[in-house]
C-alpha cells in the first residue's frame, strides 16, 4: 500500500482538521466530533440542511458545505457510519429554530442512527424530517441495506434542498423538493479495480486483471455481474440502459446526468463515457438540461465510474441553478 498517510487510525481525524485548515473561514469542526458545520451555522430563519456517512466518498459530505448546499455534515470512519450522539450534535448545530431536513443514503447504520439522533433532537423540542435516498437501480437488499442504496444521486438531492432552504422555503417544502428528485433519480456505477482502505492496506475485495464488476456499490458491495473487460462505450451503455430502464421516461423528458469517477479513474476517461453517454440520451430522445463530470462520490481509490440520471422540470431546474458555493461545488 502506498497512501498518503500517517497513522491509519488517524486518516479521517487528520483529513478533516485539513479541510478546516483549507476553508478556515468557511468551515468549523465540532470539538471532539467528525462533524463539520458551515462557519456561520446555524443560519437565522433557514431551515438546516445536513447529511453525512462513512468517510472514504470524499467529496461527499463535507464538500458540499456552504450557501445553497448543505449546513453540516458528520464523517464516521472509512465507510463506516457516524455515531447517534455525533449525528445528534450535527442537528442541533445546524437548528436556527426553522427545522432541519436529514439527508440519509439508504445504508443501515447510517439510517438507524440518523434517526435516533432525530429522536433525539426532537426531545428537546427541534422540528426534524428526513429523506433516504436509494438511486442505485443495481441490486436490492445488498450487505449493507434493506432495499436499494444510495449513491450519486444525493449530490443532486443536497443541491435541491439546500437551494430550497437558502430560498427560504420552510422544512416541509424543502422535504418535498428532495423527495421529487429521490424520486425520479437512477445510478449505476461500474468498478475496473477495488479500493484499498487504510486500514486494511490490501484490495477489499479481488477482481482479476482482465475483470471489471457491474453493478458495484461505493464499499465494494458486490455488483449484478462480474464480466470481461469491455470498451468505455459498451460499459456506458450498460450502464446507461439499466437506468433508463428504470426510469422509464418519456421521449422529450429534459434531465441531468452525471459521469461520477470512482476515485481513481482519469477525468480524461470520465468525458469519453460522457461522450457515449450524450449519444444513448439523443438515441432515447431525451433533452440534457446539465451535463456534470467529475469526482462527487468516490470510493477511495477504486478505479471506475458510475452513471446517473435525474428526470427534472421547470422547479427542479430552477433549485439546480440556484447559486451555491461550496469547495466541491459551485453554481
Amino acid at each position: 500500500m502506498k497512501k498518503l498517510i500517517n497513522d491509519p487510525d488517524d486518516v479521517v481525524d487528520e483529513m478533516l482538521d485539513g479541510m478546516v485548515a483549507a476553508y478556515p473561514d468557511r468551515l468549523r469542526r465540532l470539538p471532539d466530533t467528525g462533524v463539520l458545520v458551515r462557519a456561520d451555522a446555524p443560519v437565522d430563519g433557514k431551515v438546516g440542511v445536513v447529511s453525512g456517512g462513512g468517510s472514504g466518498h470524499e467529496p461527499t459530505h463535507a464538500g458540499y458545505l456552504g450557501e445553497g448546499m448543505l449546513d453540516g455534515a458528520a464523517a464516521g470512519e472509512v465507510f463506516t457510519s457516524p455515531t447517534a450522539d455525533e449525528l445528534e450534535e450535527l442537528v442541533a448545530a445546524c437548528d436556527s429554530g426553522s427545522g432541519v431536513l436529514m439527508v440519509i443514503k439508504n445504508y443501515e447504520g447510517d439510517v438507524m442512527n440518523f434517526e435516533t439522533a432525530g429522536e433525539m433532537v426532537e426531545m428537546e423540542g427541534a422540528d426534524v424530517a428526513q429523506v433516504v435516498v436509494d438511486d442505485d437501480v443495481a441490486v436490492e437488499d445488498s450487505l449493507y441495506t434493506s432495499g436499494r442504496r444510495g449513491v450519486c444521486g444525493t449530490i443532486l438531492v443536497h443541491k435541491v434542498a439546500g437551494a430550497a432552504a437558502h430560498r427560504g422555503d420552510d422544512l416541509e417544502e424543502v422535504q418535498r423538493v428532495a423527495q421529487k428528485v429521490i424520486d425520479n433519480v437512477g445510478t449505476m456505477g461500474t468498478a475496473l479495480t477495488s479500493c484499498v482502505t487504510p486500514e486494511k492496506g490490501e484490495p477489499t475485495f479481488d477482481l482479476g486483471e482482465d475483470e471489471i464488476e457491474l453493478g458495484i456499490g461505493i464499499h465494494g458491495e458486490p455488483g449484478v455481474e462480474r464480466t470481461g473487460m469491455m470498451s468505455a462505450d459498451e460499459i456506458t451503455e450498460e450502464l446507461t440502459t439499466a437506468v433508463l430502464d428504470d426510469l422509464d421516461l418519456d421521449e422529450g423528458q429534459e434531465v441531468v446526468t452525471i459521469v461520477n469517477g470512482m476515485g481513481g479513474t482519469p477525468l480524461s476517461e470520465l468525458f469519453i463515457v460522457n461522450r457515449k453517454l450524450q449519444q444513448l440520451m439523443d438515441d432515447h430522445g431525451l433533452e440534457t438540461w446539465d451535463a456534470m463530470v467529475g469526482d462527487y462520490m468516490t470510493s477511495l481509490d477504486m478505479m471506475g465510474c458510475s452513471v446517473t440520471v435525474c428526470a427534472v422540470d421547470d422547479e427542479l431546474t430552477e433549485l439546480l441553478s440556484h447559486p451555491a458555493d461550496t469547495p466541491a461545488l459551485k453554481r
